[in-house]
């Protein structure tokens, strides 16, 4: 597992992450813990892959072929215990793209849209950017730890939602849902007819103890109410190579999704990021489980630093995603004063918990999927910023 300890520089290499970092931040010099993608090189069977597609030096029109449509197969069979049939199988760009295309294709302008908020920023934009109308159910957070408001989100249903976009697991509280809590959904789904849209784009990351279950494998009831949205980009780092799926088992949604991804130019993959779709799914399970070890092992390193050593910060413990969601109440800020005390103060680029809903506005969202030297040079900086304060 050394190689999750290299330190590699993604200067230069127009990555959002780290070139956007004066523009985001102000500053060359931040830590950038942001943005989520990774800096561990991708496993080795996919960059062999991608140069020996490269070595043939011709980029044509690329088909989605029954290989690629085996390797999801075989990778949700064995990690889920779900069997899928290829024929439920639709394509695109991204899960946030996707989601676009369901809004537009299964909704009307004018529905509700229910979210369970504070939830990844996306999510706002892909229902108000069709005219659809955002319905929260906010979570409940209770000794730093969040569930579901299982009452109000009756209430909200009852009073008409047109579809649930549920993010599972959760970004950025890293819930990872519990069987019991995934079927007290879906029934009120199904008993208020809510079709159920489900990012599960970070179902892979998850810590030990923790099991994701998809929602479509809970009833057959349930997978005709449910779309669900995945990739391997948040899992092996392949988010710069646009690939993504969507698994759909109701022939008339998944035709009418296939239209729109069709209408809008968004149902193919571009001929690297095919590549690198089979080759991690066909040969990157064990350095997922190695890099399950390094997050875990991350998780625990934070929680013990920033929790041990000052008072004023407080880490939820996430039980997936490369996530943590952390509480600066105590700090004393309002949330610009946060933002900036993070980011310039501090000197390390963090989210902003208020742009996820404004129950985020006391808290940050700490990217830990990157090099032990990095993390710990982040947290060093956040402890030395909260001690100057006091």
């Amino acid at each position: 597992m050394n190689h999750f300890e290299n330190v590699h520089d993604r200067t230069n290499t127009r990555s959002v992450k780290w070139d956007m970092r004066q523009s985001v931040f102000g500053a060359d010099d931040v830590v950038p813990m942001w943005v989520a993608d990774m800096d561990f090189q991708a496993p080795q069977a996919v960059n062999d892959a991608l140069i020996k597609r490269a070595e043939h030096g011709i980029y044509g029109y690329t088909v989605i072929d029954q290989d690629v449509r085996d390797a999801i197969i075989n990778w949700i069979s064995k990690r889920y215990n779900w069997t899928i049939d290829g024929e439920w199988l639709s394509f695109s760009p991204g899960v946030v793209a996707s989601l676009h295309m369901a809004i537009q294709a299964l909704t009307d302008p004018g529905d509700n849209i229910l979210i369970q908020t504070p939830v990844y920023t996306p999510f706002y934009n892909v229902i108000e950017a069709h005219d659809r109308t955002i319905v929260k159910n906010p979570l409940k957070r209770q000794n730093n730890h969040y569930g579901i408001d299982f009452a109000d989100m009756e209430e909200k249903l009852k009073s008409g939602v047109k579809a649930f976009l549920l993010c599972s697991p959760h970004n950025p509280v890293g819930r990872v849902w519990t069987e019991e809590e995934l079927r007290e959904m879906a029934r009120l789904c199904l008993k208020y007819d809510v079709l159920i849209l489900s990012d599960e784009i970070h179902a892979d990351l998850i810590y030990p103890g923790e099991t994701h279950i998809p929602m479509a494998t809970l009833s057959d009831d349930t997978a005709s109410q449910t779309i669900t949205f995945m990739s391997p980009s948040k899992t092996f780092n392949l988010a710069g190579l646009q690939a993504s799926y969507i698994i759909t088992s109701d022939k008339e949604k998944r035709d009418m999704l296939d239209q729109q991804l069709e209408k809008d130019g968004h149902h193919m993959m571009n001929t690297m990021g095919n590549t690198a779709l089979e080759a991690a799914y066909r040969h990157g399970e064990q350095w997922l489980d190695d890099l399950r070890n390094v997050l875990d092992n991350h998780r625990a390193y934070v929680i013990r630093r920033l929790e041990g050593e000052t008072d004023k910060l407080h880490v939820t413990r996430s039980e997936g995603t490369y996530l943590l969601w952390i509480d600066c109440t105590a700090l004393g800020l309002d949330r610009d004063e946060l933002k900036t005390f993070m980011n310039q103060t501090a000197g390390v680029g963090l989210n902003p918990g208020a742009n996820y809903g404004e129950e985020g506005d006391m808290f940050m969202r700490m990217n830990i999927a990157c090099p032990h030297e990095t993390l710990q040079k982040g947290v060093d900086r956040i402890l030395k910023a909260v001690h100057n304060l006091d």
